[in-house]
């Protein structure tokens, strides 16, 4: 510990994340002002790093013909049941488009009709053949960029002094060095939480998930501890997904329009659950539908892609190449093809995410945080569900103008050799052997157990009460108590020890979160069984939380919920 060597680092504009979010606020800050001084840090590599590593096949955030930025935001708060930061959500919805001219402009291809105008594949949805997207969003980024981009260095906690953020603390994976960044501004864009909950998938295969298993909240976690506000923790995210493969569903139910079957080949959806809307039902409610048919005997559950001519099968096939390619090895190792073997579908395990439920950061219309000169974009911002590739971007870029109006206001950051001294303990004590150690797997394996048992995981359909969520308030703490055992051999082990003490951050924060929310607001990612009905009257508001390290104490504030005033939105 005592040979670490201290790097330190100033620049004018901090970017922790190298996704749609981060990437997109370094573009567009550099077109704005191409003298700012940024800096990417990034945990992987940023050719092929976190959620957009493997490709998607579609633009799941775009305003389509027919559709408004009014329609938009209707449809999801309608599908967020009523409550979401409308202001956020319009804000995005102004520039989705925009997102997609600009990533077809940096080479993505994007399919057109015989119009010459992108194939919309649902509501809001148009087809991208993007299992490059991640490295074309790269290489545009590395063009602005150059030399400026920390590849595998891990953030390990923000620099805040008097509420204001002043830089960031990291290591580095492969030179072994300690970061001291001074940034006049941070943007967090890391992305999600998965991992907190037991996978669908166990042992050797339980980084076959939906989310990136490599999204461990490490965005969130050093948000909480620096005691940014928190919002909507508690609607978590699951995920309906392809048994097994952990592969998208929307190319089949949107692409290809293959109904939910059950075992008995009904569709269930507009059969036995029309008066919540039929094929039309929110997008946690056709997930509860699905686990009540399974829970009362009528599973598995289907996309019934039976009605597929030869064709349209090759067709489906070739979507997957660009996204999980799994699922088409699947049905040539098994010598199927769609239309003879309809892929089954189930729950993953809860994730925390903000781009597709709302769990994140409490932002204002700039995505800056409650901490001065802290912003949030993409997965770890709050409030705006639904948000996914081309949100996540339009927030990085509304962030990228906030910055860049008014960074030369900023006064210069400093950082107390005392807080460098204190975190260089916290970080590098782990690799220093003792006579007790936990080891980062194990711990991590107790922590999902606890989570799904006890904080409505899979082996309890999702279900949540009091008494559970209460033994896992206790078992987490007693976890968090158990890291300062543990123990690395090597950095890569030390990230992953980091990894597991920001997990349970999180699943601290989230656990408060469930306890405090005395209703059902979306079946599955918050089913109380001891309030199981919504309540409008007394929770239509947002549950926020502010952790305090020293006491350890995680207080809860409700935030109004409301209604959409354009005259404040002009960004």
């Amino acid at each position: 510990m005592n040979s670490v060597e201290i790097k330190k680092l100033k620049t004018d504009f901090l970017i922790i994340g190298a996704g749609a979010a981060g990437c997109f606020a370094a573009y567009e800050a550099k077109k704005l002002n191409p003298n700012m001084d940024i800096l990417m840090v990034e945990k992987a590599h940023i050719d092929r790093s976190g959620c957009l590593a493997a490709g998607i096949n579609a633009l799941n955030a775009y305003v389509t013909p027919g559709n408004t930025l009014e329609s938009f935001v209707d449809y999801i708060k309608k599908d967020s049941m009523d409550l979401i930061r409308e202001d956020l959500v319009y804000t995005i919805a102004k520039e989705v488009n925009k997102v997609a001219d600009i990533l077809e402009k940096w080479g993505l291809p994007i399919p057109k009709d015989e119009n010459g105008k992108p194939i919309v594949r649902g509501r809001g949805s148009i087809v991208v053949q993007g299992e490059r997207i991640k490295p074309i969003i790269a290489q545009a980024v590395k063009r602005e960029l150059k030399d400026k981009i920390l590849n595998r260095v891990v953030v390990t906690n923000l620099i805040v002094s008097k509420n204001k953020v002043c830089g960031a603390f990291a290591f580095g994976l492969r030179d072994k060095k300690i970061y001291v960044i001074e940034a006049k501004a941070v943007l967090v864009a890391t992305g999600g939480a998965s991992g907190i909950y037991k996978p669908n998938n166990e042992g050797q295969a339980r980084h076959k998930t939906w989310y990136s298993p490599f999204n461990t909240g490490a965005g969130y976690a050093i948000g909480i501890r620096a005691g940014a506000e928190m919002t909507t923790f508690e609607m978590r995210y699951v995920s309906m997904r392809i048994k097994d493969l952990m592969a998208p569903t929307g190319a089949v139910a949107q692409g290809v329009k293959a109904k939910q079957v059950n075992a008995l080949g009904e569709r269930y959806l507009e059969e036995r659950y029309s008066k919540y809307g039929g094929h039309g039902m929110s997008t946690p409610m056709r997930l509860w539908a699905t686990l009540q048919e399974n829970i009362e005997g009528r599973g598995p559950c289907y996309l019934d892609t039976t009605h597929l001519n030869k064709e349209q099968s090759e067709k489906l096939k070739a979507y997957y190449l660009h996204m999980t390619p799994g699922l088409t090895l699947y049905w040539a190792a098994r010598g199927t093809t769609p239309n003879t073997d309809p892929p089954e579908i189930v729950g993953t395990e809860p994730f925390i995410v903000g781009g597709h439920a709302q769990a994140g950061y409490w932002v204002d219309i700039n995505r800056m945080s409650t901490i001065e000169n802290l912003y949030a974009a993409g997965d770890v911002a709050g409030g705006a569900p639904k948000k996914y590739v081309p949100g996540a971007a339009v927030e990085g870029m509304i962030v990228a103008r906030h910055v860049v109006s008014r960074f030369k206001s900023i006064d210069e950051p400093t950082v107390a050799e005392k807080d460098i001294k204190d975190e260089i303990q916290r970080v590098f004590s782990l690799l220093d052997m003792r006579k007790e150690v936990v080891l980062p797997d194990e711990l991590e394996l107790r922590m999902q157990k606890i989570m799904d048992e006890y904080a409505g995981g899979i082996s309890s359909n999702y279900v949540l009460n009091e008494q559970k969520l209460t033994k896992a308030r206790k078992y987490i703490k007693d976890l968090k108590k158990e890291s300062k055992s543990l123990f690395g051999n090597n950095f890569h082990e030390l990230m992953k020890c980091h990894e597991v003490i920001d997990r349970l951050d999180v699943a601290q924060v989230l656990i408060e979160h469930l306890i405090y929310r005395k209703e059902t607001r979306w079946p599955v990612y918050q089913s109380r069984a001891d309030y199981p009905e919504r309540d409008d009257k007394n929770w239509l508001k947002f549950v926020n939380s502010i952790y305090d390290q020293n006491s350890d104490v995680i207080k809860i504030i409700e935030r109004e919920c409301k209604p959409l005033d354009k005259k404040l939105i002009e960004v």
